[in-house]
Parts: C-alpha cells; structure tokens; sequence
C-alpha cells in the first residue's frame, strides 16, 4: 500500500520541495534583475541623464510587450506546450532582454554610431534609455510568462498538498531577491563608481536561473513519465481559443484581476521610487542608506508569507486577508505622503516600510492560491496569465504616471532647480530633493480601490460558494 501511495516523484516530499527550489531560484534572480536599478535612480540622472520621466518610461518598458499582448499568447503557449518549454523560453528571454539592457547602459555604448543615431530623434529619451527599454521589454516578457509558469508548476506538482505554502515559500524567495538587490546594488555601484556593474553581476546570475530552471525540466519529465503525461496531456488537448473568450466574460475573473491590478500598481511601481522617496523625506540621506532602509520592505513579506500560506491551507480565510492587506497598504502610503516628511524619523521609516511588507504578503498569499478555486483546471494557464495581462496594463502605465507627475509638481520647486543646475554645471553628486506627496496620495487611491473590490469579491464568494475563505487542505 505504501509503495502505491509513493510511487509518483512529487509524492515525495524531499523531491516536490527540491522541484520549488530551483523555480523559486529562477525567480529570485529575475526578481534581482527587475529591481538592479531601483536604488540607483539618483545615480543613472546624473550618470546618464535620466531625468524622473525618463526613468519612468524605462519602468514602463518592462511591461508594454505584455500589455500589446503578449501575455495572452504566453498563457495559450503555457497550456499548449506545457511547463518545460514555456518556462525554458521565459528564463532564455529574461537572459537575451538582461544582455540587451547591459549594453545599453555600458560604458561602451555610449561611444557608438549607434547610440548617436538613438539619441538623434525622441531627444528627450536618451540613447542608453531606449536600448535599455528595449532589453527590459523582452526581459519583462520573459519574467511575466515564467510568473505563470511558475504558478502553474507549483499547481501541478502541489494538487491536493501544500499549494498554497508552496506558493507562499517561492514569493517569500522572490522577495528576499528584492531584499538582496536593495543591498548588493548600491556596494557595487559605490564601489566601482558606475550603475554598470550591478546589471552585469544580476545578468550572470540570470543565466544560473535558467540552468536551474533546465534541472527542474528533467525532474518534471520523470513526473509525467510516471503520470503517463495523462494528465497534463489532457488538459492541453482540450483546451480551444474559444475559452479565453469564456474567461474574459467571467465576472469574477473581473474583480480578481482588478483587484489585482489596483493593488500592484501600488507596489511595484512604487519599489521603483521607493528607495529616492526616502532619500527626499529623510533630508537628503544617501542612496545607499536610504536602500537599507527600503531594502527591509520584502523581508516582512519573506517571513510571513509562508505562515499565510499554511495558514490558508488548512485554514482559510483567503478573501479577508485580501481586505487587511489592502487596508495596511492605504495606512503605509499616507504615513510616506505625510507624517515622515514632517518627522524625518529613520525609525518612523523602517516599521512603515515592514508593515508595507506585511502587506504585501497578505495579499498576493491569498490571491494566487484562490484563482485555482475559480479557474478550471485545463485553462488555469490562461487564466494566470489574463491576470498578469490586466495587471501589466497598470503597471505599464503607472510608473509613467507616477513619473510624470513627480516632475510636474516640482517644476516650480526652488531646491530642485538650484541642484540640476548644479548637475549641468558639473556636480553630478549633486541630490535632487524631489517632493513625493501627490505620489504618494496617488498610490493611497489604488489601495482604496482595490480594498472595495476585495470587499466585494468576499461578498460575492459568501453567495455563490468559492471556497476562497474556506481551507485548501480538506480534513
């Protein structure tokens, strides 16, 4: 009888753990690589030129692909081809996409007939920003279908155990790797004097990613090989175009992938500014103190994330934490936009800044583990990704918004004037003391909108009968 029970690999606890490893790897490092320039803001104006707007379309850039719809073909390619060649064609695209994005910036390219040709029309856009967007395009690409690769890898190796603790353990690793940038990235740019550096070290650490991802590919082969390839083959044969259309007329597909969108639009935007603001609200601490303040923002999420989701397992409760998490998000945001600029408190900081983390694990604990509830099985794929799709039309959006707006309200600002006339006259140490609060505020909103979806979406499971607030692991 035991030998029945253990006769599939993911049976084995050791190998199914093993097996969320290496993906949870591939996604830290991608995770570094979103984030390689976020502490660095300060530095790539006065090192490159990027002004506030420009760094926001370079933020931009990562998801413009998705939203002109790629995503959609991902999630068909995922439930059409499986697990092993959609997540090798992600790790390969975020590689390609990093490599492009470090030639870019690098030292060399700026001396290139290429880049003069690039900097000779939208003149506003440098040279090194448009080769740069270009790489982060194909790389947010490839970080976007290996997301719901992922999601679907953890489904399949996971039915009927520990899902949502898995999935917690992998966005708990995938937050350290923000953590971990937030810290790695300004001692290398400080010690080699150049934003350079920090992309090339994440680029390497791209390309271990996919050869984890590969060693994940022979252990997931030997899982359907003992399988038979029956389940997965059946999925994918009966999966049609026609159920995307099925999806997008699901009105509870709606409120999760706008509560989705409101709630990240709020978040990862914001880590793009997020490491400046704190520069600003802290009277002109240095990038790099200010990235170890922010830096702690992931860890809160890392550490429990994983207890929300054994928690949710046996449990649940999944669409009230979706609430809590979107009502601490509000709370973190107006601590930011107005009583840190008036207290200056570093303390004030750190605890905001780990509360905001907290936040960020309640939500996407509860929310990934729920849209198996929603979704039937043979179009799961699909269904992760025009979610991913909805919330890369915000976050394509939003950094532009957010840094079109930080630079309007500051153009009349005296302080920011006097320094970039410093910068042009040759001071490029020179701080820019940028005023965050309608930014701030702006993010504030999002949290309210998607705190009243979630509200809804409680209402909705409590009448038609989910599951989400019920436990995944039945007694």
């Amino acid at each position: 009888m035991a030998e029945k029970i253990q006769r599939f690999i993911n049976d084995n606890a050791a190998a199914r753990w093993a097996a969320l490893i290496l993906i949870a790897l591939m996604m830290f490092f991608g995770y570094m690589f979103v984030d390689v320039m976020s502490p660095l803001q300060s530095l790539i104006e006065a090192e490159r030129g990027w002004t506030p707007s420009v760094f926001g379309t370079y933020a931009a850039a990562e998801y413009l692909l998705n939203v002109c719809g790629f995503l959609i073909l991902a999630g068909i390619i995922l439930d059409k081809s499986g697990i092993r060649f959609t997540g090798t064609l992600a790790a390969s695209m975020m590689l390609l996409g990093a490599c492009i994005k470090y030639v870019g910036i690098s030292d060399w390219f700026q001396a290139t007939a290429f880049n003069e040709w690039l900097n000779s029309w939208w003149i506003s856009l440098p040279g090194s920003a448009k080769m740069a967007s270009l790489g982060f395009m194909i790389f947010g690409c490839g970080c976007e279908m290996a997301g719901i690769t992922v999601s679907k890898s953890i489904a399949k190796w996971f039915k009927g155990k520990e899902m949502a603790l898995a999935m917690g353990v992998e966005m708990a690793i995938a937050r350290v790797g923000v953590f971990a940038i937030f810290s790695i990235s300004p001692w290398l740019a400080e010690k080699f004097g150049t934003v350079v550096k920090p992309v090339a070290f994440c680029t390497v650490l791209l390309l271990i990613g996919l050869i984890f991802y590969l060693v994940f590919c022979v252990m997931d082969k030997k899982l359907d090989k003992q399988l038979g390839a029956v389940e997965d083959a059946d999925l994918e044969d009966q999966f049609k175009l026609s159920d995307v259309k099925g999806i997008f007329s699901s009105r509870i597909f709606w409120i999760v992938a706008l509560l989705c969108v409101l709630y990240y639009s709020a978040i990862f935007p914001f880590q793009r500014y997020g490491a400046n603001m704190l520069q600003c609200n802290l009277n002109g601490i240095t990038a790099s103190a200010a990235s170890d303040i922010f830096r702690w923002f992931p860890i809160g999420a890392a550490f429990i994330t994983p207890f929300l989701g054994s928690y949710l397992d046996h449990k649940g409760k999944g669409a009230t934490m979706l609430i809590w998490g979107a009502l601490l998000l509000i709370f973190c945001h107006l601590i930011f936009a107005f009583v840190l600029p008036a207290t200056h408190s570093k303390l004030l900081a750190y605890s905001t800044i780990v509360i905001l983390g907290v936040s960020f694990a309640l939500v996407p604990a509860a929310l990934w583990p729920s849209v198996p509830k929603i979704m039937e099985p043979r179009f799961l794929g699909s269904a992760y990704s025009l979610i991913f799709w909805v919330q890369n039309i915000g976050l394509c959006f939003v950094p532009l918004l957010i840094g079109t707006v930080l630079q309007a309200v500051n153009a009349n600002n005296p302080a920011v004037i006097a320094a970039k006339q410093a910068i042009e006259n040759g001071a490029t140490n020179t701080f820019i003391p940028y005023d965050y609060t309608v930014p701030l505020i702006i993010f504030a909103m999002f949290g309210v909108l998607a705190m009243f979806f979630a509200i809804y979406l409680k209402a909705i499971d409590k009448k038609h009968g989910y599951g989400l607030e019920e436990p995944n692991i039945k007694k």
